[in-house]
């Protein structure tokens, strides 16, 4: 549980995905493309910590656990969390208020 509040809060925005997952992909394009630059966590791609971390995310009630998506330390949502942010244009807002995205 603490890698996982440690990785998040390092970076403005943090993206645990797994490589073989397409939503987590998905929502790595839509950050790109919004001019964000996230730290992206691969579970599959660490070793034993992968499926530690993926254990502490199902804990902190992120269902799926992938992809898992922290903007300024705090926990947004899912790919459907963040789909609907971006729909109602508060996701570049959060991004603004967290200084992952400068305009």
């Amino acid at each position: 549980m603490d890698m996982i509040r440690d990785s998040a809060s390092k970076k403005a925005a943090v993206i645990f995905t797994k490589s073989s997952c397409c939503m987590c992909h998905s929502i790595k394009a839509l950050f790109y493309e919004l001019g964000a630059s996230p730290a992206v966590i691969e579970l599959d791609q660490l070793d034993s910590k992968g499926k530690e971390m993926e254990r502490a995310l199902r804990a902190l009630g992120c269902s799926p656990t992938v992809p898992a998506v922290f903007i300024g330390g705090e926990y947004v949502g899912s790919a459907k969390d963040v789909i609907s942010l971006h729909v109602d244009g508060s996701l570049k807002q959060k991004l603004l208020n967290a200084k992952a995205i400068w305009f």
